[in-house]
């Protein structure tokens, strides 16, 4: 019975001092492991930012260069008669009654 009580000791504590070792570890090394996430998130970001804004400035350079010329036809036949939206029901307002 003593072994029994013993052996379960020595894995309670070593459970307790994993515990306490991993909470230490986290506090060092967490913030580092955070911070180097978001570097790189950042970098990220920025490098797809560059590659958008560059895409948008080439295209915005072929947009000017063509002649301006360029005829727009607008569809007119929807716009004379609009769609009707339906209609759900009466709107009824109500007041409490003390």
């Amino acid at each position: 019975m003593q072994e029994a009580s013993l052996s379960s000791l020595r894995y309670i504590i070593g459970i307790i001092a994993f515990y306490y070792l991993m909470k230490f570890l986290a506090r060092i090394f967490l913030p580092v492991l955070v911070k180097k996430a978001v570097e790189n998130a950042s970098e990220n970001f920025q490098r797809q930012q560059q590659q958008y804004n560059q895409q948008n400035q080439n295209n915005s350079w072929q947009n000017t260069s063509r002649n301006n010329n360029d005829e727009i036809i607008i569809n007119t036949a929807n716009a004379k008669n609009p769609r009707e939206t339906k209609k759900v029901g009466e709107y009824v307002d109500y007041e409490e009654i003390d």
